[in-house]
């Protein structure tokens, strides 16, 4: 039986999660720290070497953790939008409001969105979270999968990842230029990429 099988126990490990993935969104992954998880959660220093075989597999689950967050809010909006046939700006507002998040960016998405873009780059030295940003980069492509079917546009899974490159890659550069508005530069650019990646559909009826 696992450590945390028991009620007590799981839910002293999911505390420990949590706080890590506060954490992370605070400062990052260097932030994770046994003592600082520890404190966080309210718990013994030793709970995190009892319920965690090492820092990384804490840091693993802390991360998958803030992905599923992040899921949930981007299936609420995708559940939001009605089918109905859209043309490229429209559906161009709604890809950014699903990638980045409607409106103006304020402090706390922002740093939702640098933890986001450390996570994905934190993969390339943490071999332990590919598994983890495999699983979220899969599941944020059938979500948007899902939104440009309601806009009434055929979806090119091959080209899809186009779609979040061109948004991954406006938004870097808003968040590393201070731009108070990382959603325009995507913004302005989504239409043109839309035509070739995902059409109406009607056109290919």
């Amino acid at each position: 039986m696992s450590i945390a099988a028991t009620p007590k126990g799981e839910r002293r490990r999911q505390a420990l999660v949590a706080a890590a993935a506060d954490l992370i969104l605070e400062g990052g992954i260097d932030a994770v720290r046994h003592r600082a998880v520890a404190h966080r959660a309210g718990l013994p220093l030793a709970s995190t070497t009892y319920y965690f075989h090492s820092l990384d597999d804490l840091v693993a689950s802390a991360v998958q953790h803030n992905g599923r967050r992040e899921l949930d809010v981007m299936r609420s909006r995708v559940q939001c939008v009605p089918p109905s046939d859209r043309g490229p700006e429209s559906t161009a507002d709604l890809i950014v409001d699903l990638l980045v998040g409607p409106g103006g960016v304020g402090e706390i998405e922002r740093e939702r969105l640098i933890a986001r873009y450390e996570r994905c780059v934190a993969t390339a030295r943490h071999p332990e979270l590919r598994d983890v940003q495999q699983e979220l980069r899969a599941q944020i492509e059938q979500l948007l999968t899902d939104l440009l079917q309601r806009c009434g546009r055929s979806v090119h899974e091959p080209q899809l990842r186009r779609l979040v490159a061109v948004v991954d890659g406006a938004v870097l550069g808003a968040l590393s230029d201070l731009d108070p508005d990382p959603r325009a530069l995507a913004r302005c650019i989504l239409p043109g990429v839309l035509e070739g990646v995902a059409p109406p559909a009607e056109q290919e009826a």
